[in-house]
């Protein structure tokens, strides 16, 4: 592709009225649901409060992601910057906390060197952590009655980084054509073992005790990303009773789910799923993402055979049985960061190791609106939370409101945008008009930093992180790409 044919996108920012806006997505044929008119206070739908069949109830219908900074200390605990972004999330006006970040259940299991980790060496970090989450927004907000705090409980698979920063070390369960290729491993690399396995889950459950220990409400068992929750669901060539079929696929999640209620009765569980997934992309001559390989692709879960398209059979099915193990919170993603970021976070600007967007971003938002209504529709009485908004920036309370009444999904996620702009959800609520000086643009600095040994953060609007000599690496990082 040469460069003069290379797509240009319109800029959010130049959208300026609801007219623009609609035009531009009709130009592009992206539906998405849309109100011109933003309702708030007690009485609108996002104040709208949601009752869990365990008693629990959350008070609005706003939702952190979970957002990791890669800013733990070595052995796993919260530093300052820790602490800081999650006191923004416990001041935001949201009332559901969606697992808060990744946390590790074991150390080789870490997506890097400073992954939050959980065993009884941190354990009384994670209570101060959640005691801090209440504090804070109960001075903010008056009581904690309806604010409900979950932790994401993750081991990252073929995507560890646990001991250097420089060096990736796997933990695979089948040989991925694409990805061992993409990640230099042989077909001989090693998978893991089902006694591997058969730990793990026990690590899983030790570290959902501790949660319960230290006061959070629910775990999140993560299924999302490409990590390995993910990486079970599309083990279609591995053999033993972890792959092949359905059954044996999900094996994983139904021996933690059965661990959990036997150790840490009463802990509530949800999970972030990655409820589609296309093949990997990459980079073409000129930087715009385009697929990794061609013909049949059999590794995507919830995906069709053609790799770019989605097929929800089997995701239908994991809600299924996700529901009848008494689950009842289902956060909504797609796809992977690491191979086709542009399904799971839209954005103009990609990351240092990512690609131009081989769409219009707003045709991947209108995507995971879609996938999440269509779940949200065969399964009317479970509470599904949608994500991928934070590419709307000020549009996102026009499309919220309308996915909210459309019963499209019941709550909204705030995953980076939070980052710039921590009190949106309570500038919602309150009917404030949004701050376009805070609104994230999505210029992907935030995954810059990582992707190159650093913490994440918003460098370009978060004053904390703009005086930090990380913020002019990665302007030296993007200058050169």
């Amino acid at each position: 592709m040469s460069k003069k044919n290379k797509p240009k996108y319109t800029r959010v920012a130049q959208l300026k009225t609801d007219e623009q806006l609609l035009e531009h997505l009709e130009s592009i044929g992206a539906e998405l649901p849309f109100r011109s008119e933003v309702g708030s206070g007690p009485d609108s739908v996002f104040a709208k409060k949601i009752k869990l069949k365990s008693g629990s109830e959350i008070g609005n219908s706003l939702c952190i992601l979970p957002m990791e900074g890669w800013d733990g200390t070595t052995d796993g605990k919260p530093s300052a910057h820790t602490k800081r972004r999650w006191k923004h999330f416990a001041i935001s006006g949201a009332k559901l906390l969606f697992g808060c970040e990744a946390v590790a259940v074991n150390p080789e299991g870490r997506a890097n060197p400073n992954q939050l980790m959980i065993n009884e060496a941190n354990f009384q970090d994670f209570v101060e952590l959640h005691d801090m989450l209440h504090t804070e927004h109960e001075a903010q907000f008056g009581n904690t009655n309806d604010f409900m705090v979950g932790l994401q409980l993750t081991h990252s698979g073929r995507f560890c980084k646990p001991f250097r920063q420089d060096k990736m070390e796997p933990k695979i369960l089948y040989y991925h054509p694409v990805l061992n290729d993409k990640q230099g491993l042989g077909e001989d690399y090693p998978i893991l073992t089902d006694e591997y396995i058969d730990n793990l889950i026990q690590d899983y459950i030790k570290a959902a005790v501790l949660v319960q220990k230290a006061g959070f409400d629910f775990v999140d068992i993560k299924h999302c990303h490409g990590y390995l929750g993910h990486e079970f669901l599309s083990s279609f060539d591995r053999p033993g009773k972890y792959g092949g079929s359905f059954e044996n696929r999900t094996r994983f999640l139904r021996d933690i789910v059965a661990g959990i209620k036997e150790a840490a009765p009463g802990l509530q569980m949800g999970i972030r799923l990655s409820a589609f997934d296309w093949m990997p992309f990459k980079p073409d001559e000129e930087g715009m993402g385009e697929p990794s390989t061609s013909g049949e692709y059999n590794y995507a879960f919830g995906g069709a055979k053609d790799g770019l398209s989605e097929d929800l059979n089997e995701t239908f099915e994991f809600i299924s049985l996700a529901q009848s193990l008494g689950i009842e919170l289902i956060c909504v993603t797609g796809g992977s960061p690491y191979y086709n970021p542009h399904i799971i976070r839209p954005a103009l600007f990609p990351p240092s190791d990512g690609y131009l967007p081989p769409e219009d971003p707003f045709l991947g938002v209108a995507r995971q609106i879609k996938v999440t209504a269509q779940i949200k529709e065969q399964f009317p009485e479970m509470v599904i939370i949608g994500s991928a908004y934070s590419y709307l920036q000020e549009w996102l309370p026009n499309v919220a409101q309308a996915v909210l009444e459309e019963k499209k999904a019941d709550m909204i996620g705030f995953g980076r945008m939070v980052l710039s702009y921590p009190e949106m959800p309570a500038d919602m609520l309150n009917g404030e008009v949004v701050k376009r000086t805070k609104i994230c643009r999505t210029f992907s600095d935030c995954t810059t930093g990582p992707r190159n040994a650093m913490i994440s953060g918003c460098f370009p609007l978060d004053a904390y992180y703009k005086e930090m000599p990380e913020a002019k690496k990665v302007k030296e990082i993007k200058s050169a790409m």
